[in-house]
């Protein structure tokens, strides 16, 4: 069944299975807590999951390891309202549950930014709280996935504002953390968490800087951080994907053109962004827009209207969650995700 604010990634015995977990349903439908799409066959199953985790959540950040162990830190429960900062992992190879540890782990919270970096740790950041404020991005977490801990590091530098709904991605050589937009009281959307020292700092930018905008979705491929769709922005002045080039540390380019990573075979030549948003729209979200996308244009033209006249403040639950659109994740483009 059509449902929104729902998480996933791509694991599975040979990696090309889709796992959806929790999200909300649509006109009260009846809903399982795990859906499968097989990418090879096209079609959906509910698989049978072994364990004790029934709790339906929405709006968490799935991130999946390289031994198919899919993560699924807090979340928000549209049945009571409450906020999470427990660990749930689903074993996407052995369909079972386990249960990470909560000592040390985040305040409950939702619409986080995260991103799994080289060293088998994940990061998170940032988030609405259970409070419904903004959490601040000085305090940064990160998760042992080796050792189910929990540590905290306090960043320096050009802090940016408290902000959710925000995109995070690790830079080309896994030293950098990229976020972009997000529920923010600031006009400022683009910044990076150096790794070696966890300093934030504003990077130069060049070409035609985007509006920012929330409840978006970005991946690293080839060279370039692709940011799909979401709201806050008008799309009759900025392409709904949008392309920033951040292969030099120095300074971070946006454009319009996709220049493939020299070693791909699906791709030859330079192409213009039209092109690209059929081809991203087509190879990475693929089938399984045959049963969200229509989900996906419903509940866009529904609030579009509104979305592109101002942001609203977080000031109330019903302001974030009415209008959050189907999460499709597809983390795994990068090369320290799950290939």
């Amino acid at each position: 069944p059509m449902h929104s604010a729902a998480t996933s990634v791509k694991g599975g015995a040979n990696n090309k299975t889709l796992f959806l977990y929790g999200g909300m349903p649509i006109n009260d439908e009846t809903m399982s807590l795990v859906y499968a799409f097989d990418t090879q066959k096209n079609s959906w199953s509910i698989p049978k999951v072994t364990g004790d985790v029934t709790i339906r959540k929405d709006n968490l950040k799935a991130i999946v390891d390289d031994k198919g162990l899919m993560y699924l830190f807090g979340g928000h429960s549209s049945a009571d309202g409450n906020y999470f900062n427990d660990m749930l992992i689903l074993d996407t190879v052995n369909l079972n549950w386990k249960i990470g540890s909560a000592v040390n782990a985040p305040s409950p919270r939702s619409l986080y930014g995260a991103a799994l970096l080289t060293n088998h740790y994940i990061v998170y950041l940032g988030g609405l709280s259970n409070d419904k404020t903004l959490v601040s991005l000085k305090e940064v977490y990160l998760y042992d996935i080796i050792n189910d801990r929990w540590n905290t590091k306090i960043t320096l530098g050009k802090v940016p504002s408290n902000r959710s709904s925000f995109s995070a991605v690790l830079g080309l050589y896994g030293q950098q953390i990229i976020i972009f937009g997000g529920y923010v009281g600031s006009h400022e959307s683009l910044y990076v968490l150096d790794l070696l020292n966890f300093e934030w700092y504003i990077p130069n930018i060049s070409g035609t800087i985007p509006s920012s905008r929330h409840w978006h979705k970005a991946n690293v491929i080839g060279k370039y951080m692709f940011i799909s769709f979401g709201a806050g922005y008008d799309p009759t002045i900025d392409n709904d994907i949008l392309l920033l080039d951040i292969s030099n540390d120095q300074e971070y380019v946006w454009t319009n053109i996709f220049d493939p990573p020299t070693d791909s075979k699906s791709l030859s030549v330079i192409l213009p962004i039209s092109t690209i948003i059929a081809i991203v729209i087509g190879s990475l979200v693929g089938g399984i827009l045959i049963s969200l996308g229509s989900l996906f244009l419903y509940r866009w033209n529904k609030n579009k209207k509104e979305l592109t006249k101002s942001i609203p403040k977080p000031e109330s639950e019903d302001d974030i969650y009415d209008q959050e659109a189907i999460e499709i994740s597809t983390q795994n483009m990068h090369n320290h995700g799950r290939e």
